[in-house]
């Protein structure tokens, strides 16, 4: 199996943007989206990610839905949630994946979805305020 093309970018839709911030707020790691229009599939993007435990990944769960949806946007489908170790939050466009080290690693989507573009996306900055750190 061909393995992913890597990029890094931040140039994704804005709610792909805002899902992604919102996650990273609540420290989800090793963000990665998975470009699939070109595979014709049945959406546009994967963005998956890792959750230390299940109530972060409860946490980044719901801070992607109360951002979105501040929006007016909704999933249409849940899956997963409480001891399953993963989530999965499908908005037509963009699917989202949040999953346990275990899980994302028993589900290797990224290598499933092998000829899909990998984009890794690069954690937030650290903020410095109020740390008495000058520039």
């Amino acid at each position: 199996m061909t393995p992913p093309r890597k990029r890094s970018s931040k140039k994704f839709p804005a709610q792909v943007q805002r899902a992604i911030e919102a996650a990273q707020d609540r420290k989800a790691v090793d963000v990665v989206v998975l470009d699939l229009r070109p595979a014709d599939g049945f959406t546009d993007y994967f963005v998956i990610m890792t959750g230390a435990n299940t109530r972060q990944i409860q946490a980044i769960s719901d801070a992607i839905q109360d951002a979105l949806g501040s929006t007016g946007v909704k999933p249409a489908h849940v899956e997963g949630g409480d001891r399953a170790g993963w989530i999965l939050l499908d908005y037509f466009d963009f699917i989202v994946h949040i999953f346990s080290p275990d899980s994302r690693a028993f589900y290797a989507l990224e290598r499933l979805w092998g000829s899909a573009e990998r984009i890794d996306v690069a954690e937030p900055k650290p903020q410095r305020q109020g740390l008495g750190i000058r520039d």
